[in-house]
């Protein structure tokens, strides 16, 4: 038996157009289809469980969009830039700051010797961009992320991040692989004193068969960020019957490096690509099955300790209304992420979900968010904040080395956020972040997008991320090879060849060394 659970569009894998698309449930697992009167038909599995996705669905949460569109609507995906359709603002903008890169994984996006060209925007580009990103309105983006490509192969990246800062920035990522950070003692420091807050570092398993890209230089890598003082998240690609055998182990890892490690944000692979369907079952892994797996290989941390991302939306809503101003919305589509914390107390690991009601938490700020818009008092409504917050909290089960209630009460009424970065400072955050591809394509999530690329490009300056990287041909690529020079002309300018960036490791002595030994075991 099949249950249409709601219509969208999406879009054929092979010529692109805009199709009718349905999501239906159907033995347990939630699946979309289409037809293409071209190419025909194509069902791909959408969610791996029917019962989750249900759970998520009743956070579903529009958010505030933008204001102050930067494209003319032309219909969507086909015109993102972003118009006046798209529903969130940017949580957290990329800048492809180059496409070059030291290592050649097979699963990777893109990287310049592939693309053929070098792409690598100059600083009054990535200024304009940054600006881009801070003049969205009602509310300015303050996170962004420098990836790649290779972020660390650029010379100059100490002056691209201390452009963010400089352009208003409260929350600048990394994402790397890594090389730079374990090969080079002093390069942590030099991005931790510039203005990097997190380090996005790739880290596909914890065993050599399951992250070729970087297992001998993680250790390095980590102990340079503990000098530094500069916080990790590990940011596995999951790929099903390649390294999914080992996502416990991977959360277990993190916690034995919970002082450096903040938190581990899974992204199931994105099938790109004309991939024949059965690769694409090979391969295939979606957000429950990643949650279902990481229950069964480490056994703290239950299926049931999931939350989508837009569940603190209530958060978002109450302080709105408190501070009667827009404010930071994570307004993602709910089929896009789920997250939730682990706090170790000792040889204790908890869940968020053991000591607080998160549901009936959410529930209860919606309802005070309510009464603040009927025109109730501030000052009372503040009160019952205080009054009522801590009995969604269970003082007992909760973690001996924290207050929650005095975080969350500080962060909502006084609006004191670096309460939140306690919350952080004290557990181990998970994530899993799926990211589209051609065969699960579903608009009203690319309309509801959180993260979002800055580009050079006047006419599309801001992209979300499931258009920008599943139809390059029309962002991700087209822009940046108008923004690019060949490899010859690349070479020519800078004396080097592309070749040279490629890393060369030395596995015996890597292995050999004390701090290999110890984050190993």
């Amino acid at each position: 038996m099949m249950k249409v659970l709601r219509k969208t569009q999406s879009l054929c894998p092979e010529c692109l157009n805009v199709l009718d698309a349905e999501v239906f449930e159907r033995d347990g697992k939630v699946w979309i289809r289409k037809n293409c009167g071209k190419h025909g038909d194509f069902e791909e599995l959408y969610w791996g469980s029917y019962e989750m996705y249900k759970k998520a669905g009743r956070f579903a949460c529009d958010g505030k969009g933008i204001s102050n569109p930067n494209t003319e609507f032309g219909g969507c995906p086909q015109s993102c830039g972003l118009c006046k359709l798209h529903k969130s603002h940017t949580c957290l903008g990329n800048i492809a700051v180059t496409n070059r890169c030291d290592l050649t994984c097979w699963y990777c996006f893109f990287f310049a010797e592939k693309a053929g060209y070098v792409y690598e925007p100059s600083l009054e580009q990535i200024r304009q961009m940054l600006r881009n990103l801070r003049n969205e309105k009602p509310v300015p983006a303050n996170a962004v992320q420098l990836t790649g490509g290779e972020p660390a192969l650029r010379e100059d990246i100490i002056d691209v991040i201390k452009l963010c800062r400089e352009e208003g920035f409260d929350h600048i990522q990394l994402n790397t692989n890594g090389i730079r950070l374990a090969m080079d003692e002093s390069f942590a420091g030099e991005i931790r004193k510039a203005g990097v807050d997190t380090l996005y570092l790739s880290f596909d398993g914890t065993s050599e068969k399951t992250n070729p890209k970087n297992h001998w230089e993680i250790p390095r890598a980590l102990e340079n960020c503990r000098k530094a003082g500069i916080g990790v998240v590990l940011v596995p690609t999951v790929i099903g019957g390649v390294n999914d055998h080992e996502v416990g182990e991977i959360v277990k890892f993190a916690l034995r490096n919970v002082d450096v490690i903040r938190g581990v944000n899974f992204q199931p692979v994105s099938l790109v690509g004309s991939m024949p369907r059965k690769e694409r079952k090979r391969y295939r892994i979606t957000i429950p099955d990643v949650i279902k797996r990481i229950e069964e290989q480490a056994g703290f941390v239950k299926s049931g300790d999931w939350y989508p991302v837009p569940t603190v939306s209530s958060v978002t809503h109450i302080v709105e209304e408190l501070t009667e101003r827009p404010h930071y919305e994570l307004s993602a589509h709910f089929a896009c992420g789920m997250a939730t914390y682990l706090f170790k107390d000792g040889d204790r690991i908890i869940p968020v979900t053991d000591f607080v009601d998160v549901e009936g938490l959410m529930k209860f700020l919606e309802e005070r968010a309510d009464k603040l818009r009927g025109g109730k008092s501030r000052v009372v409504e503040g009160l019952k904040l205080l009054a009522k917050i801590k009995s969604f909290i269970d003082k007992e089960k909760q973690p001996s080395n924290i207050s929650f209630g005095k975080m969350l009460f500080n962060a909502l009424v006084k609006h004191d956020y670096s309460a939140l970065g306690e919350i952080h400072y004290n557990s181990l955050f998970l994530g899993i972040m799926h990211f589209q591809d051609l065969y699960n394509y579903d608009i009203q999530r690319v309309q509801r997008c959180v993260i979002h690329y800055a580009t050079p490009d006047p006419e599309r300056p801001i992209v979300p991320f499931c258009a920008f990287n599943v139809i390059p041909q029309w962002y991700r690529d087209r822009i940046q090879k108008e923004h690019s020079i060949s490899i010859t002309e690349w070479e020519e300018k800078t004396g080097k060849k592309l070749k040279g960036d490629l890393y060369k490791r030395d596995i015996a002595k890597l292995k050999a060394e004390p701090v290999y030994r110890k984050v190993y075991g």
